[in-house]
């Protein structure tokens, strides 16, 4: 693949993870948000600090300060998810873009979202002790840095056993090994959960959920935009004229 090629499926990616987003920011601002009031009215109940005037309203935090996040995030990732797609068009199967960009999202939102917030999972913006954020977050990342380094070893185990198993008991021996190699990075790497008691848990598993969801549309959408836009990049159908004018 060329780098004018791979340009190209690159700025599609940032345009597909676009529309990604708002689509996302649409399924966050109805599904999610009535989780983060709820974790805020908590924290002001219980907080033992009172007064003092709010920096950005609650209001902007929810329309422009959201989409302006989920935007960036979704541009960011389908422009990483693209480079992705390009390393694995040929590489993993004779599957054709739109498949090829299928599995690349399918893997995306397990490698990048599900498997870390397995041993991490979401919390609410106001839950949790904001001295420990920063201990939190790095260990966020570095459980999807593993996750993403153990996935892509399990990809090239599976490429390398399917001429001698086949392809079925390749493919069960990386994704088994991919589990087991899983389980051992969530039981070494420390807990990261700190839900102050008496927060309520309906409304932590609304949030926890509606996460999930966002993350879902997200890469879900990607997959089908981008593999759309990529299918036209990579598969130009031929102009209805000059195929007229050929033929005459």
């Amino acid at each position: 693949m060329n780098s004018v090629t791979v340009r190209a499926l690159l700025a599609r990616g940032m345009l597909a993870g676009l529309g990604a987003g708002v689509l996302a920011f649409v399924f966050a601002y109805f599904v999610g948000e009535g989780s983060v009031d709820a974790a805020i009215a908590f924290e002001e109940t219980n907080s033992h600090e009172h007064g003092g005037e709010e920096l950005v309203s609650r209001t902007l935090q929810s329309t422009a300060g959201l989409a302006t996040g989920v935007l960036v995030f979704g541009v960011a990732i389908g422009g990483i998810a693209a480079l992705a797609f390009c390393f694995a068009l040929g590489r993993i199967g004779r599957f054709g873009a739109r498949a090829t960009a299928a599995l690349t999202a399918l893997a995306g939102f397990l490698l990048v979202y599900l498997v870390p917030i397995l041993k991490y999972p979401a919390n609410p913006p106001a839950v949790g002790d904001p001295d420990t954020i920063d201990k939190r977050t790095a260990l966020f990342v570095l459980m999807i840095v593993l996750s993403v380094l153990l996935g892509t070893a399990a990809v090239l185990l599976g490429r390398r056993l399917a001429p001698a198993r086949g392809n079925w008991n390749a493919s069960i021996t990386a994704s088994a090994a991919f589990l087991a190699a899983v389980g051992v990075a969530m039981t070494v790497l420390p807990d990261g959960d700190n839900v102050p008691k008496g927060f309520p848990a309906a409304d932590l598993w609304e949030f926890r959920l509606a996460s999930i969801g966002i993350q879902a549309v997200l890469w879900a959408a990607f997959g089908l935009l981008f593999g759309y836009l990529a299918e036209r990049v990579l598969e130009p159908r031929p102009v209805r004229g000059r195929v007229s004018t050929l033929a005459a």
